[in-house]
């Protein structure tokens, strides 16, 4: 099958475009290469590259001549750094998405794999000793202030135990990359819904893994430790080091996305569908600093008290929708996939402050 890939010289995108030509599939790659996102040209993945904006709708349509399927990657991604960033990211992602499946009904194409993410939830599912399963509220900037990192039953006040996510939690984005994300899902329901597609969103969990851009705001957290790393730096853990994340590696992702694709032409017409992209094995962010310092026998991690407002302090993955209805299953465990990230090569530091586009 030829197969777009938008994004598809970027950290995950790649990935995907390998495990994609290992299924047999043909990946087209479309993806802007921007000096800010690729300081050094990536390794190319061949004839099939398009480099052009995932908005620029003429090479849009130019990438998706012969194709049977899309899959999303190309995207703005991480918290950023403040709200001026809004503009930016919502250009990349909704506008970028708009214009690709606008394209993607004019040409037939009715096959979609979305790059999607955790963060549409806000924070994970909590249940209190005495109300069950609540929701609390954003955490207020006083209590982080004071270090009450933890959220509390939004009735009683009573500390609350974390859990485990699952596909059917109502959407709370907490940021603008949180808002452009469920934004990209709404996108592609209305979409498959107009012209009979089929979409799948993969909502990644905390991707780790060899590739990862160094030294950028808007990298995942393991990237921030891992560029400290390679700086001889302690890598800095915000607030105490206890919010739980499931850190998935990005070759099970990868997989992931092989076993979506292969499942879309069996999916009913007009029909959108999300499916939870962890490792279903929780672990705190101090514990993956101190994991990758380990490993790469570098300084022991510094927990510094600091907050971002944006975070949420705990959200982790049920992925047994996506294992149950695909068959996917991760195969590189938490201790394996640091210690080989802790070696690894990661992309170059980009050559500007500034976000840009990954595809």
């Amino acid at each position: 099958m030829r197969v777009l890939v938008t994004g598809g010289a970027g950290f995950i995108g790649s990935h995907v475009v390998t495990a994609l030509a290992a299924q047999g599939h043909e990946p087209v790659v479309l993806d802007l290469l921007h000096p800010r996102a690729h300081a050094s040209r990536p390794p190319d993945p061949g004839d099939g590259l398009i480099r052009a904006d995932v908005r620029d709708k003429d090479a849009v349509a130019q990438a998706l001549r012969g194709v049977s399927a899309v899959c999303h990657q190309a995207a703005m991604v991480g918290l950023g750094k403040d709200f001026a960033d809004a503009a930016e990211y919502v250009g990349c992602n909704d506008l970028g998405t708009a214009v690709l499946l606008a394209a993607m009904a004019e040409a037939g194409v009715r096959s979609l794999l979305l790059a999607g993410s955790m963060v549409v939830y806000g924070e994970g599912r909590y249940d209190c000793p005495r109300h069950g399963t609540v929701r609390p509220g954003p955490r207020e900037r006083g209590a982080l202030d004071a270090g009450r990192f933890e959220c509390r039953c939004p009735v009683c006040d009573l500390p609350l135990a974390p859990g485990e996510v699952t596909e059917d939690a109502p959407a709370d984005p907490r940021n603008v990359y949180a808002a452009t994300k469920l934004a990209q899902e709404h996108l592609a329901a209305a979409w498959a819904r107009a012209t009979g597609g089929r979409a799948v969103s993969l909502r990644y969990h905390n991707v780790y893994g060899p590739g990862m851009p160094r030294d950028t705001p808007y990298a995942g957290v393991a990237s921030l430790f891992r560029s400290a790393l390679a700086r001889g730096e302690a890598p800095r853990v915000f607030e105490d080091g206890g919010q739980r994340r499931d850190f998935v590696h990005v070759r099970d992702v990868a997989s992931a996305n092989a076993a979506a694709l292969a499942a879309l032409a069996g999916r009913p017409a007009g029909g959108f569908r999300a499916y939870n992209t962890g490792s279903g094995t929780p672990h705190t962010v101090g514990e993956a600093a101190a994991a990758l310092a380990r490993a790469h026998d570098g300084p022991e991690p510094v927990v510094t008290g600091e907050y971002r407002l944006g975070d949420v302090r705990h959200i982790t993955a049920s992925s047994r929708r996506l294992m149950s209805e695909l068959g996917w299953r991760p195969s590189v465990g938490f201790a394996e996939g640091m210690a080989e990230f802790a070696r690894a090569p990661q992309r170059e530091p980009v050559t500007a402050a500034a976000p840009a586009p990954a595809g």
